[in-house]
């Protein structure tokens, strides 16, 4: 490991317990920042709801101040009853084809992310995904905390346990096999980051809307990569908060992940490691074929790899718009 990564996580890695939340509270409402919670959700109706009751419960209500001023749950599609119980449970519910109807919306967890931001307003803008279960609200104020008490910190992932069924720690199948092993070869500075894939990640929003989005399962990999290079290492950093239970994807469901990851690795690189290029969709669309077996054998099934990239939001003359407003 490089000297500076391991001078990073002396410096840069912190506990949830390390700021408590009145300290947070403090902070923020000394300096006035705003935070909104963003929970992308498709088909998630067994778990969204409590995700949204303990954020409400524990970082809006149950405080002299609320942690978190904007709750909203973009529902990408949902074919079940995400969107009722979210917003029955207390969040603002946005549809991500009313975002931006302009462009035609995108499939991947991505295209939502990058809409959001024109769904929320908050200078801090926190990411958690809508499948956690034995949810905790140090996920939230954890990941928020270095942001409201270090002013050099724009970045922040959270990292925990990741078990699979009764295993401990072998959780995590593409960030071992595809993630971490681009990371350390091609971006050794990001060789610290314990779950570089985790969808638990806070951010200025002066910093996110300068990057672009890979639109589906690369996302989390494209942002880190890109704020690595806009703002350096010094200002990422990474909190635990504990253990993370979810539901877990199959086998090729993973393989489709891994190659959407490898394409937006792929992309960075031939860019030289620079985000800023000019916009426009690849020429070529990768595919990645898998089989499963049938009543005469195997039989191949083709899927389209993501390769689409949304521009910095700052770009999109709505959002500049908004912004001069």
């Amino acid at each position: 490991m490089l000297e500076e990564v391991e001078r990073w996580l002396a410096d840069r890695s912190w506990s949830a317990a390390d700021r408590p939340l009145d300290q947070l509270l403090d902070r923020k409402r000394a300096a006035g920042t705003t935070v909104s919670v963003v929970l992308p959700a498709l088909d998630e109706e067994a778990t969204v709801g409590a995700i949204v009751e303990v954020i409400r419960r524990e970082l809006i209500e149950g405080l002299p101040f609320p942690l978190v001023d904007e709750l909203v749950v973009v529902d990408s599609g949902s074919s079940d009853r995400t969107a009722e119980v979210a917003a029955k449970a207390g969040a603002r519910v946005v549809h991500r084809d009313e975002i931006l109807p302009r462009i035609p919306a995108l499939p991947g967890k991505g295209e939502v992310l990058w809409r959001s931001l024109l769904a929320t307003d908050g200078d801090i803008v926190c990411f958690v995904d809508a499948d956690l279960r034995d949810f905790s609200a140090d996920f939230v104020s954890g990941i928020v905390g270095p942001l409201l008490t270090e002013p050099d910190v724009q970045f922040v992932k959270a990292m925990y346990d990741r078990p699979l069924g009764d295993a401990p720690g072998q959780g995590g199948r593409v960030t071992e096999l595809v993630a971490r092993p681009l990371l350390n070869l091609h971006w050794p500075r990001l060789a610290g980051f314990v779950q570089p894939l985790g969808g638990e990640y806070a951010v200025r929003r002066s910093l996110l809307e300068r990057l672009p989005f890979p639109v589906g399962y690369g996302v989390e990999l494209g942002l880190l990569v890109d704020a690595l290079h806009t703002v350096g290492l010094d200002a990422l950093a990474q909190v635990d908060v504990g253990v993370r239970v979810h539901r877990h994807q199959d086998g090729q469901a993973l393989g489709r992940m891994a190659a959407a990851i490898y394409r937006t690795a792929q992309l960075r690189l031939s860019r030289g490691h620079s985000p800023s290029y000019r916009w426009g969709y690849p020429h070529v669309r990768p595919e990645l074929t898998q089989f499963e077996r049938g009543p005469e054998g195997f039989v191949p099934r083709t899927y389209a790899v993501d390769t689409e990239e949304r521009p910095p939001m700052l770009s999109v003359k709505e959002y500049a718009l908004r912004s001069v407003a």
